[in-house]
């Protein structure tokens, strides 16, 4: 089992919708409805990335 890598990824809910939206530790950003669609970009999202202006993947 490896340890940290200090990356970090969040996923918030937007009060008064049904979407979520998930954040890389980059500044990409993905909005989803489906909480499985938004696991699967986090866990699809590439590692070892450099960080940037935050860019918002479309739905």
């Amino acid at each position: 089992m490896s340890g940290p890598t200090g990356e970090v990824y969040r996923i918030d809910w937007l009060p008064g919708t049904d979407t979520l939206r998930g954040s890389c530790h980059c500044g990409r950003e993905h909005t989803a409805q489906d909480p499985a669609e938004m696991w699967e970009w986090m866990l699809a999202h590439p590692r070892g990335h450099m960080t940037g202006a935050p860019r918002e993947d479309s739905a």
